[in-house]
């Protein structure tokens, strides 16, 4: 005969499984913090050595008076003033992604160029496409990602033309002898605040940079990735909370968010992960190149509760994040950086 079950017994069964839960909900926790941070004993050599970094307010952490400024398409960092923050002096890596091969549209400036070099600080080997007018950033991020005793590509191309998009991919898989991370980050938007305004041609390359390309390069590399691989997409805010003057824009960073659920339910049967990252306003390239009016970075600046708009380096650590195997069960996701606006 079974024995009877008390109600001092059943209370029992009920602590132990709460405390299970509960300790699994800690591991959790303690797991995504390790993603995010380094290594206890890295913290603890910090703080014995004396250097343990204080604090930062980041309503202070980057200026907000950048000057009017304004360049022809597709812009240059190396032009701006103040040059924007892509981690190149500050970004420390912990070997995050080592062995990892990566491609990284648009990574000659900006995010493209953060991801790019927190990638190589964290051990991947980097592919960067960017247009041949933007060399001269290129070079640098080459240059940077040698440094780290990674290898390093720079494909210059435009990625409005399917074939273009094919032969990037194939070549990065080629050159660095696989494919395990595609960041779809190369991005188009022009400033036009009327309809009637919109020459179709600005509608058009925006379609084809945000979209189409995406779609192309995600096609290519799907059919060479093995299981692990994961792609990231770049959305913006302007997906959830549209801007009048960026019609166009708004509307295809939408459909990022769409095609990056979607697409990842539909990659999962192989093992890929699919995420997105949906910044706020960030110190770019196209911050001076888009057709704004001279205050639009004062007004961008104003308008995020953290009172100044965002450098690139503050959304490397994301990229870092979905692409490394300790998130491994987050896909179909988009994560929002936008100081605090939405």
């Amino acid at each position: 005969m079974a024995e009877k079950t008390t109600e001092t017994d059943t209370q029992t069964a009920k602590t132990a499984l709460m405390s299970r839960r509960s300790m699994m909900k800690g591991v959790a926790i303690v797991g995504l913090a390790a993603a995010a941070l380094p290594t206890m004993a890295e913290n603890a050599a910090t703080q014995a050595s004396g250097s343990v970094p204080p604090i930062k307010d980041p309503r202070a952490k980057f200026p907000n008076d950048q000057p009017t400024q304004a360049q022809a398409w597709p812009g240059l960092q190396r032009d701006m003033t103040p040059r924007p923050d892509c981690g190149e002096t500050s970004y420390r890596g912990t070997g995050r992604l080592a062995g990892r091969r990566a491609l990284v549209t648009g990574g000659d400036s900006g995010i493209g160029r953060a991801v790019s070099i927190a990638y190589a600080r964290e051990g991947a080997d980097v592919a960067i496409n960017y247009l041949p007018q933007e060399e001269d950033d290129a070079a640098e991020v080459i240059g940077l990602i040698h440094r780290e005793g990674r290898k390093a590509i720079a494909i210059p191309g435009d990625l409005r033309a399917e074939a273009f998009c094919r032969s990037l991919v194939a070549r990065t898989e080629r050159e660095l002898g696989g494919l395990d991370i595609l960041v779809n980050n190369a991005g188009y938007g022009w400033f036009l605040p009327d309809i009637l305004e919109h020459p179709s041609e600005k509608f058009d390359q925006t379609i084809k940079t945000n979209l189409y390309a995406p779609f192309w390069l995600s096609k290519a590399a799907i059919a060479v990735m093995k299981p692990g691989s994961v792609i990231v997409f770049t959305s913006s805010v302007t997906a959830f909370s549209p801007s009048d003057a960026f019609l166009g824009y708004s509307a295809t960073k939408a459909a990022i968010v769409a095609f990056t659920s979607a697409l990842a339910k539909q990659v999962a049967k192989r093992g890929i992960r699919v995420n997105g990252v949906a910044p706020g306003p960030f110190w770019t390239p196209m911050q001076v190149y888009f057709g704004a009016p001279d205050d639009n970075v004062s007004s961008l600046n104003a308008s995020t509760p953290l009172g100044r708009i965002g450098q690139p380096v503050e959304l490397a650590p994301l990229y870092v994040i979905l692409a490394e195997d300790a998130s491994s069960y987050v896909t179909g996701s988009t994560w929002s950086a936008d100081g605090g606006r939405l």
